[in-house]
């Protein structure tokens, strides 16, 4: 049973985020989630969110607790890019992008894999 969660327009770029989805690919929901909760950062919080409305997703629908859950699929994808200028050295524009994200996130029962084998 695979219980999904997504969010877009993240004003983060992608590049920052991707190390610490990467840090919480494959491990179990509550190990994530006190990971994530380590880390000072701004930046982890989306990510942490988006992990704890997918536990909960699932155990609203199905009753299934936070323990036997483990991400098995995590992704960060560019979202749209604003494009505006500032000024620059001797009256030239200088060209600025800030980048947004979108994040989804697969959770997956632990022992599904040996029920189905």
């Amino acid at each position: 049973m695979q219980f999904k969660a997504l969010v877009k327009q993240i004003p983060i770029s992608p590049y920052k985020l991707r190390p610490y989805v990467e840090g919480v690919r494959g491990k179990d929901v509550s190990y994530a989630i006190q990971l994530l909760m380590t880390q000072a950062l701004k930046r982890v919080v989306p990510i942490r969110k988006l992990i704890q409305s997918a536990a909960a997703n699932a155990k609203n629908r199905q009753g299934i607790e936070i323990g036997d859950l483990f991400v098995r699929e995590i992704r960060v994808d560019q979202g749209k890019i604003f494009k505006y200028f500032k000024p620059g050295s001797m009256g030239r524009a200088a060209a600025q992008r800030k980048r947004f994200s979108h994040i989804s996130v697969v959770l997956e029962v632990k022992n599904s894999l040996s029920k189905e084998a």
